[in-house]
């Protein structure tokens, strides 16, 4: 039986759940194999069309927001492409991350259709903070410990797979991830650790709401997985929770 989706936000005009990882949100020509997507989920699950209003990658989780009629989609779809909206992730990744730093390194589109050298670099910017970290006594690489951080990210623009590629290039890969990061690492997560996925998850969102003008701001709670994860090498204190609230209203959000 297919397990309902955890709603985060819903008033007449638009929806936010938290997406699973590992679930496609649409039909695409990256899908594979692949037999169920977050959008068909959704519908079925309220009963109605829904709308994406922009993507999140199939091995990342958390908040995704969805409109309820095409007018709407169009006003959330556009305050995505200005950069409107902020967007907050979790990440953990290997070594000892940096305190603080912003990453601006141009990214070129990796999107199947051309080769790689004939698209243009764009701009990206990330946003990344060391919020923890851990050195394990195992020997998982060449040293004989191993290390890993928890990263606040901030993308600033929304280029494809930024975040990975930004964090690799930048020497510190995010956990789980086959193509920039190290298989060995993503490995000893998988087999010891309980984590067989990408480390990255979506966990907070502010936006101006498209009908109201009201400032939404939503976070969304771990999944399992990493929720074990974070309680294990003891980084229980920065996990998020489900909230959904108005940041310059005292009205309660509808649910």
């Amino acid at each position: 039986m297919t397990q309902h989706l955890t709603i985060l936000h819903r008033d007449e005009h638009l929806v936010a759940v938290h997406k699973p990882a590992g679930l496609l949100v649409h039909r695409s020509k990256l899908a594979g194999g692949a037999s169920e997507f977050l959008l068909q989920r959704l519908r079925d699950q309220l009963g109605q069309r829904v709308y994406p209003a922009h993507r999140l990658d199939r091995p990342t989780s958390g908040v995704m927001v969805f409109a309820l009629e095409p007018s709407t989609a169009t006003r959330l779809g556009d305050a995505f492409a200005e950069r409107r909206v902020a967007k907050r992730y979790l990440a953990v990744v290997r070594g000892i991350g940096p305190e603080r730093e912003r990453l601006d390194y141009a990214l070129r589109e990796e999107d199947g259709s051309r080769p790689k050298a004939e698209m243009p670099a764009q701009e990206a910017i990330t946003e990344i903070r060391r919020l923890d970290s851990v050195e394990l006594p195992i020997q998982v690489d060449r040293y004989p410990t191993s290390r890993y951080s928890l990263m606040e990210v901030l993308p600033m623009t929304g280029r494809r797979h930024q975040i990975r590629r930004h964090l690799s290039r930048r020497g510190y890969p995010i956990i789980g991830d086959a193509k920039h990061g190290k298989g060995n690492h993503n490995r000893f997560f998988a087999e010891h650790l309980g984590c067989p996925r990408l480390l990255l998850a979506a966990v907070g969102m502010d936006f101006e709401h498209p009908v109201s003008g009201h400032r939404l701001a939503l976070s969304c709670a771990l999944d399992t997985p990493m929720t074990a994860l974070f309680q294990h090498l003891g980084w229980a204190g920065h996990l998020p929770v489900d909230s959904a609230r108005y940041l310059d209203a005292p009205r309660p959000v509808a649910t």
